[in-house]
């Protein structure tokens, strides 16, 4: 008896550590296929939602521009960066956000490498969906 008491906490904690089961229904996945693909296939789930990106360059300089994306593209090359003009500026944003939280954390970080860099709401590229 004393034995099986002293045995009991460490049955108790003995998990397995790093590993997950995932236990699915098989119409789950057909259920995400069919929103992906539609009934004609073709992709019918959302590609832009409202978001944010952080502006780290405006003004009418081009080459100022593409230094300015490709000093950002050095630091976090799987970030996205976006580029464009309108007369008279070329104005560079990065990321693709869904909060205005996570747009002030990078924010925070891309601050030593830019200078007068905010955060701009508009319509951003939803990650794409993993089917499978």
């Amino acid at each position: 008896m004393l034995f099986g008491l002293l045995l009991l906490p460490g049955l108790l904690f003995a998990q397995d550590k790093g590993k997950v089961e995932v236990v699915k229904d098989p119409k789950v996945d057909s259920l995400v296929q069919d929103y992906v693909l539609g009934d004609k296939g073709k992709n019918i789930a959302p590609v832009s939602s409202d978001g944010y990106r952080i502006q780290i360059f405006s003004g009418s300089d081009r080459k100022a521009a593409y230094d300015a994306q490709a000093k950002f593209k050095t630091k976090y090359p799987d970030l996205a960066t976006y580029l464009t003009y309108r007369a008279p500026n070329f104005k560079v944003r990065v990321g693709d956000y869904r909060t205005r939280l996570e747009a002030e954390k990078m924010q925070q970080d891309l601050k030593p490498l830019f200078n007068g860099i905010f955060i701009i709401q508009e319509k951003i590229n939803l990650p794409k969906l993993d089917t499978e």
